[in-house]
């Protein structure tokens, strides 16, 4: 079947230093995957924590099914990450001490079974980020002058 991307988080690499990624599968209702389907999904200011020895995704904001009896679900609700649970005492030993926080990065379906990608990632400061954009802007000069380059 494959990987169908749904929503990915473009902010989450700019403001934050990935050093460790995983794959988790959510906890989700009906209403919840057929919004999925139709690629009605933000990961904006959204972000996973550990609570209660098990992982949770918070302000994941999945858009209301259209279709769905009773008026479906609530968008923005907290959802259940599946996880083994030694990488979750694992990861909250990180969150814990280094001060990292756990963003979700991207979110898709993986052999119909819909899965997050989470970043363990290490805010920049704006030093970082000023960086980071001029590194872009020198590449893209780059790529310019090598495309003129190989036409003369």
């Amino acid at each position: 079947m494959g990987v169908k991307t749904i929503a990915t988080n473009r902010r989450a690499r700019f403001d934050f230093q990935i050093v460790e990624s995983y794959e988790a599968g959510i906890v989700l209702l009906g209403s919840e995957v057929k919004s999925l389907r139709a690629g009605r999904a933000d990961l904006k200011d959204s972000y996973a924590a550990v609570k209660d020895g098990e992982m949770w995704l918070f302000a994941l904001r999945i858009s209301p099914y259209e279709f769905a009896h009773e008026g479906g679900h609530d968008p923005e609700r907290p959802r259940k990450l599946l996880l083994h649970r030694g990488e979750i005492a694992r990861i909250g030993a990180k969150l814990a001490e280094k001060g990292l926080t756990l963003i979700p990065t991207s979110l898709y379906f993986k052999d119909g079974k819909a899965k997050v990608a989470l970043g363990l990632g290490k805010g920049k400061t704006r030093i970082d980020k000023r960086e980071t954009i001029k590194r872009r802007q020198a590449d893209r000069e780059m790529d310019r002058a090598m495309r003129h380059r190989s036409i003369d």
